[in-house]
């Protein structure tokens, strides 16, 4: 019968599988932070060799890997056999980006014969179906705003920068890069009026050849905040392809704030 490993880090998400799935292992990495109040397996990331034996010594068969996960300081003097053996690899990776690097993680781990599933897998319900989930309707001219966003993230998406973009009247007022949603948002927030046309929307997207098993972008009740704070009229999803954490409260601080929340098929 298979089991369920859920490789956890910081965010409601892996608490959220593990509630649904209480057979699974929850796995965490030493200095990796998270939000799972239970026991959990922890492993050195230097040690992956011993995670891997340990989970199939426990019966996994089935990965998941869940929340935002920071990349590891590694202490190349205390490798195991196993990551001796990959770091080669995994070097090479870290200079290319995120998308190359959890690439090669994911090939670890299947090369081990573990199953590596999406959150949205396990969980189904979570991604962003399409139409108007939240809030008023847009209108053309954030369609339009909607539109410049997806064409700036197309273009980046080959140096894997980041999901998502804020644009207003046609001004790009901000890109996602490493520090992620909150970070954009906020800088967004600071931008002087002087500078805006119009309040403006954010674009939320995976990046061209993205894994979306391990990788799915995600909005939650901070991102509707941030987005309120930043004087947003709405936020625009990729449908199926976006998910949503805690979706009741996310859903209900849209409406309340009169922010719309829309899944659209062609970003």
């Amino acid at each position: 019968m298979a089991r369920l490993a859920v490789i956890s880090a910081k965010g409601a998400l892996p608490v959220q599988i593990c509630k649904a799935h209480p057979d699974a292992l929850p796995v965490t990495l030493a200095g990796v932070g998270h939000d799972l109040t239970g026991p959990t397996c922890e492993h050195r990331f230097e040690h992956l060799g011993a995670l891997f034996d340990d989970m199939k010594a426990q019966g996994v068969t089935e990965v998941v890997m869940a929340g935002a996960m920071s990349r590891p300081d590694i202490d190349p003097t205390a490798l195991d056999g196993f990551m001796q053996a990959n770091m080669a690899r995994l070097m090479q990776a870290f200079q290319q980006g995120d998308d190359a690097l959890l690439r090669v993680v994911i090939a670890m781990f299947e090369e081990q014969g573990f199953t590596v599933r999406g959150a949205h897998e396990v969980l189904p319900g979570l991604t962003a179906e399409a139409g108007l989930l939240a809030g008023p309707a847009p209108s053309e001219a954030h369609l339009a705003d909607a539109a410049r966003a997806k064409d700036i993230l197309n273009a980046l998406g080959p140096l894997d920068v980041g999901q998502g973009a804020v644009v207003a009247a046609g001004l790009c007022l901000g890109i996602e890069t490493l520090q992620g949603t909150d970070a954009l948002l906020g800088f967004v927030a600071e931008t002087p009026n002087h500078l805006r046309r119009a309040r403006g929307v954010f674009v939320k997207a995976p990046k061209p050849g993205q894994d979306l098993r391990v990788d799915m972008p995600t909005i939650g009740p901070n991102t509707i905040e941030s987005a309120v704070k930043a004087g947003l009229d709405g936020i625009f999803v990729a449908a199926q392809r976006v998910l949503i954490v805690n979706r009741k409260e996310t859903l209900r601080l849209a409406n309340e704030n009169d922010v719309f929340l829309y899944g659209q098929d062609d970003l």
